[in-house]
């Protein structure tokens, strides 16, 4: 049995916005987080031990980032070298450059000869002899139109006639590797993409869009006894009968506040050649923390804004307060008793939105299904209009003169010429003309 820990989308760098900085080391504390969270994992993978780790891709976000940066996940990784561990470092999307040559944040480590460590920039099988007997795993590093197709072979196709013809192409390059397997061997798919089946996170808004989606059906061959998967920052199993378990173990730390609902952690495999074993191992991480209120018709919306802030757990969090309310009740708002209340948080921001008192919401009794007579929906309507109760009754009686055929009478009582426009509101508080 081969003991395999399995991490992706380690990000480091990013989120700096959401942290601030530490005045012992100069380093911002989100910088922080991602490298003891990183360090969680490969603490694991000492004290398992594992006999190998495969690292999904994804290591920064882009594929230039600081020195101090690529040294402390250097720094990392350098202790599985250390303990003897084989690593393979496959290279995603953020760890190439924006033209797509290669993966230039972790070629340096094929550069180096570093022991024990493989990158995987292209499709390709390694076998690699652990302590406990050797394993193939075939690398598929995030590919670009540019990878598989020329220019001239994509122009005048859609997305998805593109989409189509990478996938033509992407077939037989899979399909010459698993030939090549000794089918005796425990076999893993190591890729860094996006699924057809995959439940998305952050990365809808971290350049997804700019490579293709892989039919899961390539992905679920009877030769893989588990798919490594890299990309998709939501942990999730696209095959759950598990023939073979097709694996996001998704990001370790969260990125953003789209990611504030998930789950951040590890998988540790256990792997036998037709029996795979897997469990996803959470970590502690920061916490994210939105508060939304809506204090529009509230009398005091300071004090209905300091509730919210107090019923919730925010010591050390990642906090955004959002707070709706009315323009006159702004200098009801005490913004210095809002920061206070928030200073437990680990970094906070204060987003108050005002709501507009053109844009009302439509009277659920007066729905597109709802058969009512028209005095009765005009009266429902009136009824919820505080702005035109000193004129409800009059404009009652007008609308029964409407309805008897009376407009021309109306229109001389009320000393507006024939063939004049009348604006009247209807049900959904927009105007229409008479």
């Amino acid at each position: 049995m081969i003991k395999i820990l399995h991490l992706s989308d380690i990000h480091m760098g990013s989120g700096f916005s959401h942290g601030r900085i530490n005045p012992d080391t100069g380093l911002n504390t989100r910088l922080e987080d991602f490298v003891n969270t990183l360090s969680r994992c490969i603490d694991r993978a000492i004290e398992e031990p594992v006999d190998l780790v495969l690292f999904g891709g994804d290591a920064f976000p882009d594929a230039t980032p600081p020195p101090y940066v690529k040294q402390a996940f250097a720094s990392e990784f350098r202790r599985l070298v250390d303990a003897d561990i084989p690593t393979v470092l496959l290279v995603g999307n953020h760890d190439q450059h924006s033209q797509g040559q290669g993966g230039a944040s972790l070629g340096i480590y094929r550069t180096l000869g570093v022991p024990g460590f493989l990158v995987g920039d292209r499709i390709e099988t390694h076998r690699i002899e652990t302590r406990n007997g050797p394993v193939q795993i075939v690398t598929l590093p995030w590919l670009t139109r540019s990878g598989l197709l020329t220019r001239p072979e994509t122009e005048g196709l859609c997305l998805a006639e593109v989409n189509d013809l990478l996938t033509k192409r992407l077939e037989p390059a899979l399909e010459g590797e698993i030939r090549r397997l000794d089918p005796q061997i425990p076999t893993v798919l190591l890729a860094h993409l996006m699924a057809d089946r995959a439940t998305l996170g952050a990365e809808r808004y971290l350049a997804v869009g700019k490579g293709f989606t892989i039919p899961l059906s390539l992905l679920t061959r009877p030769c893989y006894d588990y798919v490594a998967l890299g990309h998709v920052h939501k942990h999730q199993n696209l095959n759950p009968s598990n023939d073979p378990p097709v694996i996001y173990p998704g990001s370790i730390e969260r990125v953003d506040f789209s990611e504030e609902k998930e789950d951040k952690g590890y998988v540790l495999i256990k792997l036998e050649k037709g029996n795979p074993q897997w469990e996803f191992c959470p970590l502690p991480v920061r916490s994210f923390c939105t508060l939304e209120v809506d204090v529009s018709k509230s009398d005091d919306p300071q004090a209905a804004i300091l509730k919210a802030i107090a019923k919730k757990n925010i010591e050390d969090a990642v906090v955004r307060l959002i707070y709706k309310l009315r323009s006159e009740q702004l200098d009801q708002i005490d913004t210095a008793s809002l920061h206070q209340a928030l200073t437990i948080a680990h970094t906070y921001t204060i987003q108050p939105e005002l709501v507009s008192q053109l844009a009302r919401p439509r009277v659920p009794e007066l729905g597109s299904s709802a058969n009512t007579d028209p005095l009765e929906a005009l009266r429902t309507y009136l009824d919820n209009r505080d702005d035109l109760k000193d004129i409800a009754t009059a404009m009652m009686e007008v609308a029964q003169s409407l309805l008897d055929g009376d407009k021309e009478a109306w229109l001389e009582a009320s000393g507006v010429e024939k063939g004049s426009q009348i604006p009247l509101a209807n049900a959904d508080g927009q105007l229409r003309l008479l």
